[in-house]
């Protein structure tokens, strides 16, 4: 199998040594058993919003200015170890505490999955996160058909995660398919899920989870 080059890092910057190259040609995967996404992550939208309005902010802003004034409500969400917060357009980097603790969590699990199957390091993308009324009409006049009205996003307890986009950080050879990443974050979901801490809906066009913490 053709090996796929990932990155170059300087090797010892003051001896002016040439960048490193790593070839990344060794295949591994997460050994987990595969399930429908599609028949597991199937929380309606209007089970997600009930949760959304009991726990999170009691008024949506109608636009940034609103929010900027409920940031003492609000956690900010930055990228670190284990997930990496995407250029946002139309929303912007906040959740209330109980959510920004499971998107936590969430990269926790994810990262420990890898680990204890000896598997490469990798970051998911948070990919939108609190949405203002204003950001709504935006994505709706775009043509994006998840942009509903009354979303979950507009209370600060709703993030995305996207599945098919994945970030390599340790540098080996080895390396894993997008969609046995996607396994991982998969079951990290489903047993959190099953834990009632989160609804999760499978937006197969948007291509992410759609995530709204339960409290």
């Amino acid at each position: 199998m053709a090996g796929l080059i990932f990155g170059c890092v300087a090797c010892g910057s003051k001896s002016g040594k040439a960048s490193e190259r790593i070839v990344e040609d060794t295949l591994v995967a997460y050994p987990g058993r595969t399930f429908s996404y599609k028949d597991k992550f199937r929380d309606t939208q209007a089970k997600q919003e009930q949760a959304a309005k009991a726990i999170g902010l009691q008024t949506p802003p109608q636009n940034r200015q609103e929010a900027s004034k409920m940031r003492s409500q609000l956690s900010l969400v930055k990228s670190n170890d284990n997930y990496i917060v995407d250029s946002l357009t139309h929303s912007i980097p906040y959740l209330v505490p109980a959510a920004a603790a499971e998107l936590e969590r969430i990269g926790e699990q994810f990262a420990d999955i890898l680990q204890r199957n000896g598997l490469p390091h990798y970051q998911f993308y948070v990919t939108s996160v609190l949405r203002t009324k204003e950001d709504i009409k935006q994505l709706q006049k775009s043509g994006n058909i998840n942009a509903t009205t009354n979303s979950c996003h507009n209370y600060g307890t709703t993030f995305d995660l996207a599945y098919f986009r994945f970030n390599k950080v340790t540098r080996t050879r080895e390396y894993m398919h997008q969609d046995n990443l996607k396994l991982v974050l998969g079951q990290v979901l489903l047993n959190e899920q099953r834990a009632g801490r989160i609804y999760v809906k499978y937006e197969w066009k948007q291509a992410c989870f759609h995530i709204t913490v339960r409290g």
